[in-house]
């Protein structure tokens, strides 16, 4: 056998499967993967959400539209409309709203820093519900963790940049 010789051995049809499709004709035995979610045995999608120094972690899962955070409902937990808006826009994108159930656990921080960490980790558990929706929650900056932290105060300063007062005489 020479170097020139490289083909492939023969192979009989028999040995191949032969793949059908519902109009009844064959299919093309190239393997195409099905995106699937991380979706557990429960049927929940997880996801962590980061901002400031607040950790939220979300549970959604197929359902009537239950929204409940720490234990309460949204609109005992936020009091603020606008932070109620706020975190329901992962849903309004991939136009979800009152179709999925929110579980969350949230902790640290104040209450815009929660509310920020709450719809990152919802974006994230929608997007392991359904990979297809990354690209409308990515295009609306749903998915980009806001890594904006508090300055820290240094020494000879009262805050991290201002000075105290300065006099001359």
């Amino acid at each position: 056998m020479s170097s020139g010789d490289l083909t492939a051995p023969e192979v009989p049809s028999s040995t191949l499967p032969e793949l059908t499709i519902s109009g009844g004709g064959v299919a093309d035995p190239v393997f195409q993967p099905t995106i699937r979610g991380k979706i557990d045995r429960f049927g929940v999608a997880m996801g962590t959400g980061r901002r400031k120094t607040s950790v939220a972690r979300v549970r959604a899962r197929e359902g009537n539209g239950q929204f409940v955070v720490n234990g309460r409902p949204l609109e005992d937990f936020l009091r603020v409309e606008r932070d109620r808006e706020s975190v329901m826009i992962p849903l309004k994108v991939v136009g979800k709203v009152g179709q999925v159930d929110i579980s969350v656990r949230v902790q640290g921080g104040g209450i815009t820093g929660q509310t920020g960490a709450i719809v990152l980790g919802l974006a994230r558990a929608l997007q392991g519900m359904n990979p297809n929706w990354h690209h409308d929650l990515s295009s609306a900056g749903l998915l980009t963790r806001d890594d904006r932290m508090v300055e820290r105060k240094k020494y000879g300063f009262k805050k991290a940049r201002r000075s105290f007062q300065f006099s001359k005489r």
